[in-house]
């Protein structure tokens, strides 16, 4: 499949079944600005591109709302063990970007697409989910031009200081993608160690 915008994205996870029924599941929490992110959307963006005949397996699905109202981690397990409950063979991980700021020590959020505008890389900021309609939507703050070039950048939030330098090093160095998917380059910001 020939991947060349945002269309040809929502397209090509409107035809996975699987991706749909975690989409749904999701979608029964009617959280406030709520997305699928990160490797749930790239992944199968590359393995698309990879031409891969197997799904990439994925460490967790990472469901992401914002909700000032209760920032309470202990709520973020309690909507992890309700989908367990819908479907339980997913490594579901659910965050309240409301708090997650603290983790980079970065200014907070204002809402779930701020927060996915500044994930560590581009390639990851990326987000979907079912509206009200169910009907797709996809959130790249950043586009989708450097996703489907496989092409590995630190967002515009991660280039400012040398501490998230490193934090966006680090975490790229520990990911090892290109073991995997061979096709993805870096833009110099990093060379493979």
């Amino acid at each position: 499949m020939d991947l060349k915008d945002e269309q040809d994205v929502i397209a090509l996870i409107a035809k996975d079944q699987w991706m749909m029924d975690i989409l749904q599941a999701a979608k029964t929490l009617d959280l406030p600005d709520w997305w699928i992110c990160a490797g749930f959307v790239r992944s199968k963006i590359w393995d698309t591109l990879h031409q891969f005949e197997e799904r990439t397996p994925l460490p967790d699905i990472d469901v992401i709302y914002f909700d000032e109202k209760n920032m309470s981690e202990a709520e973020e397990k309690q909507l992890e063990k309700i989908l367990c409950e819908i479907m339980p063979d997913i490594p579901w991980s659910i965050k309240n970007q409301a708090r997650m700021h603290l983790r980079n020590n970065v200014d907070p959020y204002y809402s779930a697409e701020d927060a996915i505008g500044k994930f560590p890389e581009t390639v990851t900021a990326l987000g979907i989910q079912l509206d009200k309609n169910n009907q797709l939507r996809l959130t790249a703050p950043h586009g989708v031009k450097e996703v489907l070039a496989m092409r590995i950048h630190p967002t515009p939030c991660f280039r400012k200081s040398a501490q998230l330098m490193n934090i966006y090093q680090t975490r790229i160095n520990q990911k090892n993608w290109e073991k995997h998917w061979d096709l993805i380059q870096y833009a110099g910001e990093r060379g493979p160690n």
